[in-house]
């Protein structure tokens, strides 16, 4: 499909990461029995998912978030271990599972993150010092006192899903541009949007999705819609070799259990990665949206607190990267129409929980900005559109 000035489509859709991608996909290829539609998905980049998407720790984990995060993710998880015929070639899935590792002194914080936990995936059990020492021995018996294990908790093959809901919209008929820079929108009075590229170009749509990552608020405003107060957050990860002679690849993945230590309560965490393994210190420091790279700093203080932790040696890290994690106020996604701005939909503030919810949260997308109904699996999960609502943020 070629949209100009007289080829007005449904949907533009800016911003062809993760949330962006499987909108288009759920769109063009007709969602719960919707007609489909005819979707733009635009992509400043010269490729999608580059910021945010690419820069994944890809891991499935039902008691990450908010609870209205963990209801998008555990609507997820039926899409996750059978996804479409075709939309993969191998599983999106594979196990994994995750250790919560605390400290003497963060006992209470365990006890807590336990009952939390276990309410929403009874799975989820307390662990002794022996166990955790067993299952990662490289843990420094004073760092690992006691823990939890939650073992439905799986790696993501981000990029299998990225490409499979890529690949997916484009066959069911939307049209992905890449260097697609916007650079202004305007609403007719007939209610069609007309984008402006930077480059000169023009394109038409009579609904524009705002799936923009850390960039949200700013293409809002190019829209007339009033800030949601985006907060993009840098997480520095780096990898790094297992000790000699050791296979890491069978071990869950680690994160500290710490009181008060930002938006995720984690001060550290170790994942096995494509024979190395990856780690982070768990920061979130509050940036522009722009082109992140890590800061020395962040990765110092991870290869601190990881070595404080463990016996690991990490003399020089194998790569390093950042990625934005971009969040509102009270943590939640921003998806739904804009109160003010008929026309304009927000997805956006996806934190760290894009990935692990993005089916779901693309169901919940396109049901609003089709005015369905919200799916079986949704509501199965308790999902409160509400929760998600632009609106709550203005009130």
């Amino acid at each position: 499909m070629h949209t100009t000035a007289q080829d007005t489509a449904d949907v533009a859709i800016i911003g062809a990461g993760i949330a962006g991608a499987s909108l288009a996909w759920a769109l063009a290829r007709g969602h719960e029995g919707a007609p489909p539609q005819r979707v733009l998905l635009l992509e400043r980049e010269d490729q999608p998912g580059y910021h945010t998407t690419g820069r994944s720790a890809a891991l499935y984990m039902a008691s990450y978030g908010t609870p209205a995060i963990r209801a998008l993710t555990r609507a997820s998880r039926d899409f996750y271990d059978a996804p479409p015929t075709g939309f993969a070639d191998h599983p999106l899935l594979s196990p994994r599972g995750v250790l919560h590792v605390a400290t003497a002194a963060e006992l209470p914080a365990l006890v807590a993150l336990q009952a939390e936990l276990q309410a929403i995936d009874p799975s989820v059990r307390r662990a002794s010092q022996a166990e955790l020492l067993a299952a990662v021995p490289v843990l420094r018996p004073e760092a690992a006192v006691a823990g939890l294990v939650e073992d439905s908790a799986a790696d993501i093959d981000v990029h299998a899903l990225h490409q499979g809901y890529l690949r997916g919209a484009r066959t069911a008929g939307a049209t992905l541009l890449t260097k697609a820079e916007l650079a202004g929108l305007a609403r007719g009075d007939n209610g069609a949007w007309t984008l402006h590229l930077a480059d000169g170009r023009q394109l038409r749509a009579r609904q524009v999705v705002n799936a923009a990552g850390a960039w949200a608020d700013v293409v809002g405003t190019l829209a007339g819609a009033a800030p949601i107060g985006l907060e993009p957050r840098r997480r520095s990860a780096f990898t790094f070799a297992p000790p000699e002679g050791v296979d890491a690849s069978r071990w869950p993945a680690v994160a500290a259990v710490v009181a008060d230590h930002g938006p995720d309560g984690e001060a550290w965490y170790i994942k096995p990665d494509a024979g190395l393994i990856l780690g982070s210190p768990a920061n979130a420091d509050l940036v522009a949206p722009h082109d992140v790279v890590p800061e020395e700093l962040d990765i110092a203080l991870g290869i601190h607190r990881i070595e404080a932790a463990t016996t690991l040696e990490i003399r020089r890290p194998r790569s390093t990267w950042a990625g934005l994690r971009s969040f509102v106020a009270d943590g939640d996604m921003v998806i739904g129409p804009d109160p003010a701005v008929p026309g304009f939909f927000w997805l956006a503030a996806q934190g760290g929980y894009g990935i692990q919810s993005a089916p779901g949260a693309a169901a919940l997308a396109a049901s609003l900005l089709l005015g369905q109904p919200l799916p079986p699996a949704l509501r199965r999960e308790g999902v409160d559109a509400a929760a998600s609502s632009p609106g709550r943020l203005r009130r």
